[in-house]
């Protein structure tokens, strides 16, 4: 068939289309045919932006140790850095943050009179907590003796 565009042709028919759909796309003719000289040498089309796709790697050890549900440990570190912030180092010595599930915070304290002390300053020591840790991670407080 003249022209080149029949079954037998060769195969020109398929350059011309990748070069009309380049066109398309605003590219000139030589321009149009570097890209796909381009394309055909590399196997596939532009490199991807590297810089685009870019994270930290905070973002992804974090990541990770949420789906593991490894953040425990770091938080623990957290919550006793401020346990002792709010409480004062002699109270802290007296006590020791033992669990905090559900937003309940259980402290261990070592004598009764402390206890009753801790029971008196409760909702103080809860909303200083909540100002250092967030309102959604400290609910409660409870103490047991130990």
């Amino acid at each position: 068939m003249p022209g080149g565009y029949g079954g037998l042709s060769g195969g020109g028919h398929r350059r011309r289309r990748g070069l009309r759909g380049a066109r398309r796309r605003g590219l000139s003719r030589g321009d149009a045919i570097r890209a796909q000289v381009l394309r055909e040498f590399r196997g596939a089309g532009e490199p991807l932006d590297l810089e685009r796709n870019m994270t930290t790697p905070a973002d992804l050890l974090s990541g990770i140790l949420k789906d593991l549900r490894l953040t425990e440990g770091i938080e623990e570190s957290r919550l006793r850095k401020a346990w002792l912030e709010v409480a004062g180092e002699f109270v802290a010595r007296q006590t020791e943050p033992v669990s905090l599930r559900l937003g309940v915070l259980t402290l261990r304290v070592l004598q009764p009179s402390m206890r009753f002390h801790l029971e008196q300053m409760r909702a103080q020591l809860l909303r200083r907590l909540k100002q250092k840790l967030g309102s959604k991670m400290v609910r409660d407080v409870r103490l047991i003796l130990g």
